[in-house]
């Protein structure tokens, strides 16, 4: 059974940092294509950034780039997002999620939520002062 839990989401400061985590159970993600998406209140769910099985291609939307960073650590089965220089706006349950097959080698990752099959719970970041 395929499962994604996230978790590292809190309360931090503007400027702070957090890291979340995405570890999976039930398949290898070495060749699977995570990503990580956000959706604050009120507002319709945003791809962050996405990580692909090969290569470790990465991607950004352009108002994280520079400040959050995506990686995989295949041992733990698991996938980081790493949030610096937090702004309120970054406020929002952020979940990630995968495919339901293995992406084709050399594939490119897309944070677009219709790609994707499996997801989180999710995980509260808040940003606040």
């Amino acid at each position: 059974q395929v499962q994604l839990v996230e978790s590292g989401g809190g309360l931090v400061q503007p400027g702070g940092s957090l890291r979340l985590s995405c570890t999976a159970s039930g398949f290898t993600l070495d060749y699977y294509a995570i990503a990580w998406f956000r959706q604050a209140p009120g507002k319709e769910r945003e791809g962050v950034s996405c990580i692909s099985s090969s290569y470790d291609r990465t991607y950004y939307a352009d108002s994280v780039k520079g400040r959050f960073t995506i990686s995989r650590d295949n041992y733990k089965n698991t996938v980081y997002l790493q949030m610096n220089s937090l702004k309120p706006e970054n406020t929002a349950v952020y979940y990630c999620a995968t495919q339901g097959a293995p992406a084709p080698y050399g594939t490119m990752c897309a944070a677009e939520g219709r790609l994707y099959d499996y997801w989180g719970q999710g995980t509260q970041v808040t940003v606040s002062s």
